[in-house]
């Protein structure tokens, strides 16, 4: 395959170049972002049209074309003789040239949308002659490149072909068109069912080459020998576990066992420790590295934020009670501090390291790190995660993460991985009430006096700190100002670009019950424990994840007492309230993550885009489960026999885009 496009100009290749397009076959992949649908109107449907609904008509002008000029504007009016012989009026806005266009005599396809309250339909499209290829194209291009050349170009690439990735028999066995024919049947569908053949092509591709390089990061993974690991003292940590002062959940009882015997075997541990808010994450990670401090090995715990970096290492150093030495590094540590915490990790008088993305500074060394956490791992991209664990080539990993996925679908997203569940939680669950409400409902400030009244405390949520971010949304500042002015002395703010001293002081006036209602942005979704904390009031909720909102509302509730969620929302589009009913419904955090990866798309959610992993534009890994299943098998098969030659063809691809660690 050569490094240009053949037909195409110096400068188009140029702009081609831009988009990423070297060769026939990456412009072949270059397919529609959507297609306009000129499939004709029926006459059945000519006298019942809905406002804004589009319709298409082939036939011819029955009179010439009106143009009227405005102070700003014009508007071209004019009939048109459909070819049922029904006459329709269209307008069309700021459109002078329209007349040279669309003339009297010739026949033309027009694309409509029906103005209810006018009688009429707004011009969208126009084409000359009857429109056979009912489905036509639409491509995101640069305003340089004209979408007639590159439609020419891709024309011309479908007649040279390019060569097949995916071996016969697996076409076969799931009746797949050829690669060429995927590409003739996306670019130029005579009907939605072409389209969807065609694209099932592409759905098995990204399934298979996503789960090849899942297999490849496992194997890499699993040939990583540790050379100087003692076995964990299992009598030590069952003693530790008996000075708890409540029972382990069957679900951590399981993760703690997978997990001990993976700090036990040979190879390193690459494992996923995923629950529900509430269900104990915490403490298995804590009880994990106890029985990584009894084979006299180092463990560090990376979070996000400062804040739940602190409450990490307060939770570890309480429940330790001395046993361990809990030592907390940040960004903003003093230097006098930093340069004796590093002295005291390299000679390994620390047991546990607790902090941010200071804990792989280059300067930070581990006498012996044997076990690392990384909590809420979806906001670490690849590169951090290999930078932490660099700093002890044998370390075993544990990520945890609040972002719970069906145990099914993690499997088959996380293949490189093993995976932990909490699904019981250690208590009673949480009675959470959610109601969604318009801006001024008057229920919103009766549950705040409420709350107040009922010695409970409240999160108070917007969705940006400034008014000029997103201009005409709601900004926490503006919020905070509000909230004061109806509570003078009770409220706090909190967000992101405050100075760390200001946000702890934030923190501890809300934690201590000094300030009852608490302002804040997104921050507070992880690291925050109020147990007094029974109201969230979530501002333009629309702009939030089910995921996050579900983590926000993790935040109340949490002493066991009823506690409310108010997700406040303007938007009438019926796709949002279907989204936010889903936590009106459930607080079940595997359906609501269920939820959301149908919505927005597993690399927005879980971090597949940082992790260096195939980022899915075709397949969902909800809606196409079993063809994952059965693409997992098939990468195992091919991964076990890598001398053929499709086979290793097939690996060298997915290899471009593996991200081993060490």
């Amino acid at each position: 395959m050569g490094d240009v496009v053949l037909g195409a100009s110096k400068k188009e290749n140029e702009s081609l170049l831009k988009m990423g397009i070297v060769n026939d076959e990456d412009l072949l992949r270059h397919l529609p972002r959507r297609y306009e649908d000129f499939s004709l109107t029926p006459k059945e449907k000519m006298y019942s049209f809905a406002s804004g609904q589009k319709a298409v008509f082939y036939g011819t002008l029955t009179q010439n074309i009106k143009v009227s000029r405005f102070a700003k504007a014009s508007k071209a009016s004019f009939y048109f003789r459909t070819h049922y012989g029904i006459d329709v009026f269209f307008v069309a806005w700021n459109r002078m040239y329209l007349p040279k266009v669309i003339q009297q005599g010739e026949f033309y396809t027009l694309q409509g949308s029906y103005d209810e309250k006018n009688h009429c339909f707004n011009l969208l499209s126009v084409k000359k002659g009857r429109v056979v290829d009912t489905l036509i194209p639409v491509y995101s291009l640069p305003d340089e490149f004209p979408e007639h050349r590159f439609i020419r170009l891709v024309d011309l690439a479908l007649q040279r072909k390019v060569g097949e990735i995916l071996p016969v028999a697996l076409l076969d066995k799931h009746n797949l068109p050829s690669l060429n024919d995927a590409f003739s049947l996306c670019h130029h569908p005579h009907s939605y069912e072409e389209l969807s053949l065609g694209v099932r092509y592409f759905k098995y591709e990204e399934a298979l080459l996503f789960s090849l390089r899942n297999v490849l990061i496992k194997k890499e993974n699993q040939s990583i020998s540790k050379t100087s690991s003692r076995p964990c003292d299992k009598a030590s940590l069952e003693r530790f576990i008996a000075t708890l002062p409540y029972p382990l959940t069957k679900d951590q009882r399981t993760a703690l066992d997978e997990i001990v015997s993976d700090l036990d075997k040979p190879h390193v541990m690459n494992r996923l420790l995923q629950g529900d808010v509430g269900t104990g994450k915490t403490l298995v990670a804590a009880l994990a590295m106890y029985a990584n401090y009894t084979r006299v090995k180092q463990s560090a715990l990376m979070a996000p934020t400062e804040a739940l970096a602190r409450q990490h290492a307060n939770t570890l150093r309480k429940l330790y009670r001395g046993k361990l030495n809990v030592v907390l590094l940040l960004g903003q540590t003093p230097a006098s501090e930093r340069r004796q915490i590093l002295a005291s990790l390299r000679d390994g008088t620390i047991d546990v390291l607790v902090g941010t993305h200071a804990l792989f500074s280059q300067d930070v060394h581990y006498a012996s790190l044997g076990l690392v956490i990384i909590d809420e791992q979806h906001k670490f991209g690849v590169n951090q995660r290999v930078a932490l664990l660099g700093k002890g080539e044998e370390a075993d990993l544990l990520l945890m993460s609040a972002t719970p996925i069906p145990r099914t679908l993690a499997l088959s997203l996380y293949g490189d991985m093993d995976v932990s569940t909490l699904e019981v939680f250690p208590s009673a669950k949480r009675s959470v009430k959610t109601i969604l409400v318009r801006p001024k409902d008057p229920r919103i400030k009766r549950s705040v006096d409420w709350t107040l009244k009922n010695d409970g405390q409240i999160y108070v949520v917007a969705p940006q700190i400034e008014e000029d971010e997103r201009p005409g949304f709601l900004s926490v500042n503006k919020l905070f100002a509000g909230y004061e002015k109806f509570y003078p002395g009770q409220c706090v703010l909190l967000h992101g670009k405050m100075k760390p001293e200001e946000k702890d002081d934030a923190l501890t006036q809300f934690a201590s019950g000094n300030k009852k209602i608490l302002v804040a942005t997104s921050v507070i979704e992880v690291g925050i424990d109020v147990p007094k904390a029974r109201l969230l009031v979530v501002y333009e909720s629309s702009h939030f994840s089910l995921s996050s909102l579900h983590q926000l509302r993790g935040r109340v509730g949490r002493d066991g007492r009823d506690a409310y969620c108010i997700l406040i929302n303007a938007e009438e589009d019926e796709e949002t309230l279907q989204k936010l009913n889903v936590l009106t419904q459930t607080g079940d955090g595997f359906e609501i993550s269920k939820a959301d990866l149908s919505m927005r798309g597993f690399g927005e959610l879980t971090g597949v885009k940082q992790s260096g992993m195939l980022d899915l534009r075709f397949a969902s890994l909800v809606d196409d489960y079993q063809m994952f299943v059965e693409a997992q098998k098939e990468a195992k098969a091919i991964a076990e026999n890598p001398l053929d030659k499709g086979n290793a063809y097939l690996l060298s691809l997915a290899k471009k885009a593996t991200v081993i660690r060490g």
